[in-house]
């Protein structure tokens, strides 16, 4: 089954495209639309009174999606933030030792990969980065360098961006986190409602930070980092939201939100929050959870990999399946090719109207909703003709 009427906005505006790219830039449902106009119309309704309407009604809202998604014991350990770059230099900006030294791999993406270089570049981080590959033995090196020691703050992906290899080790990591140190911030943005995902047991010790550009169908804007208790509690980077709620801090300093308000910025475009709301609403009212559009988002992907593996989309059986299905286990919510053809295939692929994304020599092949079993047979014929 498909659930294309949900999407029939975003379809219609381009309705000879095939758009396999739900993991890079997933389109918007309808409801998206309305609440984008909501936002516009509450904004000039109210003016001067906005954010009372907003941190009243719109965050809260919000806030309780993200922790009912999570399973978090509270809401109020989450922020919002326009990117979550904005979260890294916070959290980098309360380490109180210099050079921060931290923990991370080489398949981050390019917020951290880019900034933890510029870091060590004027000497304020040492990184150790331990490698994806071979992947098969990660998590297990992983982890094994993490109980080493010796480190201020481990960052690593729950679904890595590039291979779509997913860490399963957080647990481990959890074990290790103190509020003096090490901190653990896992990066879920190809996790969070991509796959079911319970943070319950590790909330009290893990930062969490995910958004609403991918799986969440909510566009740019949306992101949000899960904060847990007494972890962080003055980062020097810092905006005025953070200097409003229930403050705590030494006397005559700067008091900060005792909640995960104390990583607030400064004024924000709301709109996204607008329309990651009304998408959680609308999936609940199809009775979507992530399991389900996980489950519809596997079993497309499962159809294009047969059709790979057996010869019927062309030259992408040369290729090196990264992430491949296999059954039922929690996986990314697309497929990673591996050859050297892979940037030449996606060219091809969008001369032909099919849109897919490529990393390296690694083409992306991004399923969700607005997808069917025949949007993957086109694909594959697309492939094919390659």
């Amino acid at each position: 089954m498909a659930y294309k009427s949900l999407f029939s906005r975003a379809l219609s505006a381009a309705p000879d495209r095939l758009h396999f790219a739900a993991h890079s830039h997933h389109l918007w449902p309808d409801a998206s639309f309305e609440a984008q106009q909501q936002a516009w119309l509450d904004a000039n309704r109210h003016a001067d009174h906005k954010w009372d309407l907003v941190f009243g009604q719109v965050i809260p809202e919000a806030q309780a999606q993200v922790a009912a998604e999570l399973n978090l014991p509270s809401p109020d350990t989450v922020v919002f933030s326009s990117n979550t770059h904005d979260f890294l230099l916070r959290l980098f900006s309360g380490v109180e030792r210099s050079p921060v030294r931290m923990l991370s791999t080489d398949g981050e993406f390019h917020s951290f990969r880019r900034q933890a270089d510029r870091w060590e570049e004027v000497g304020a981080a040492v990184v150790t980065r331990v490698p994806l590959a071979p992947f098969d033995t990660f998590a297990e090196r992983f982890v094994a360098q993490a109980r080493a020691g010796g480190y201020d703050w481990i960052v690593v992906s729950q679904v890595f961006f590039r291979t779509g290899g997913l860490f399963d080790r957080i647990g481990d990591l959890a074990d290790l986190a103190r509020p003096e140190g090490p901190w653990v911030l896992v990066d879920g943005y190809h996790g969070f409602m991509a796959t079911p995902t319970d943070l319950s047991a590790l909330a009290d010790r893990v930062f969490y930070v995910a958004g609403g550009y991918k799986y969440a169908m909510a566009g740019e804007g949306a992101c949000f980092l899960h904060a847990p208790p007494g972890f962080c509690p003055r980062p020097v980077v810092t905006g005025w939201f953070a200097e409003f709620g229930d403050l705590s801090g030494p006397p005559g300093g700067v008091q900060y939100r005792s909640d995960g308000g104390r990583f607030w910025g400064a004024t924000f475009d709301c709109s996204a929050l607008y329309r990651f709301n009304a998408t959680r609403r609308i999936l609940g009212e199809q009775g979507l959870d992530t399991a389900a559009v996980a489950a519809h988002a596997r079993d497309l992907a499962a159809r294009f990999q047969s059709a790979v593996i057996e010869g019927r989309a062309g030259p992408l059986a040369e290729a090196e399946i990264l992430n491949p299905v296999e059954g039922l286990a929690p996986r990314a919510r697309f497929l990673a090719l591996r050859h050297p053809d892979a940037p030449a295939w996606c060219a091809g692929l969008r001369r032909a109207g099919v849109v897919t994304d490529v990393r390296d020599d690694v083409i992306r092949f991004g399923f969700g909703l607005y997808q069917d079993a025949e949007d993957v047979d086109r694909l594959i014929a697309a492939s094919a003709a390659l």
